[in-house]
């Protein structure tokens, strides 16, 4: 398949709202980035996180819940797919997950992505009181969630008996909108675990953009793929990149001053987690990710809640040179 794109909008995870005072125009300020997205013909989906604390650090500053935005981001728009990268396993039953997912699927024409993975912000899974498990019990309650999940979809009276889960005959009605079901992604890389369920279940996997660590994971996930007879070109291959593209004859340290200074970065320390180019530097860097077998790729862009610039950027001039 042909590379396709994907762009966040701004929800408050990464400090990227902080600059609005009033909550009403912070959610304005993404429904416009969402509603631009939307007619910009390079983008195939919308994506937020999910994350009640932001990063780099808590701060008491906006986070927009996940599922909630992915409602009525679903009626904001009308073309554009809608995504979570990811739902983490450990804040809605798993079952109910299906179901609101469902409903999604309905209320967006079947434009729902859903993604789901097994969490990792301590901070703020004790904070909201759900504890936080060790990693080899997230890791079984993920995989007993994936399988309750496409039950949801695909079985009219599922049952399932797990350690941590269990569901007895639930009617999920409608089951949404896509056919055969919502659109299912997996975050993350577990080579045990984690892609074992993108080989049985997922629609689509994500990782990080790391181009050897993709090599190696990519075979192994063919692996996977084999052993239960499996296409594994069925699968989209996506990954996640926080990407700053620069306007002509900017300058890399001052472009980026605003943006480091809400996120307590000196320049050294942004370079290591957003990549700072012009578009033809970006271009390089992303065209060795789709090489190893991405096939989607998702950009988070610094600033576009109040400048829609960079993400034109991307669209009209990084975009249309990756193949």
């Amino acid at each position: 398949m042909a590379t396709q794109f994907g762009v966040f909008v701004p929800q408050g995870w990464r400090m990227d709202l902080v600059e609005i005072a009033d909550p009403v125009e912070k959610y304005e300020a993404m429904t416009r980035v969402a509603k631009a997205a939307d007619a910009i013909s390079a983008f195939d989906s919308i994506w937020v996180y999910d994350h009640f604390h932001t990063v780099p650090t808590p701060e008491l500053e906006t986070t927009f819940e996940a599922w909630s935005i992915t409602a009525a981001l679903s009626r904001d728009t009308s073309r554009v797919n809608i995504g979570q990268m990811v739902t983490c396993n450990g804040y809605r039953n798993p079952a109910l997950l299906a179901k609101i997912a469902s409903t999604i699927d309905v209320m967006s024409h079947g434009r729902l992505y859903c993604g789901l993975g097994a969490g990792w912000y301590e901070h703020e899974w004790r904070a909201y009181g759900y504890g936080f498990p060790e990693t080899r019990d997230r890791m079984r309650m993920f995989r007993e969630a994936c399988e309750i999940v496409m039950k949801m979809w695909t079985e009219d009276y599922p049952t399932f008996e797990g350690e941590h889960y269990s569901i007895h005959g639930p009617i999920n009605e409608p089951k949404g909108a896509r056919k055969p079901h919502p659109s299912f992604w997996i975050g993350g890389s577990g080579e045990q675990v984690t892609l074992k369920l993108v080989a049985r279940f997922a629609d689509a996997c994500n990782m990080g953009p790391d181009p050897e660590t993709l090599r190696r994971k990519f075979a192994i996930l063919r692996g996977h793929c084999d052993a239960i007879g499996r296409d594994f070109d069925t699968i989209i291959r996506s990954s996640n990149i926080p990407m700053f593209p620069l306007k002509p004859g900017e300058d890399p340290k001052v472009a980026t001053e605003r943006v480091r200074k809400s996120v307590g970065a000196t320049y050294e320390d942004y370079l290591s987690t957003v990549w700072v180019g012009t578009p033809e530097q970006l271009v390089e860097r992303i065209q060795l990710v789709i090489d190893t077998g991405v096939n989607y790729v998702i950009a988070y862009i610094p600033e576009v809640a109040y400048d829609h610039d960079r993400m034109h950027l991307f669209a009209e001039q990084i975009i249309p040179q990756l193949h």
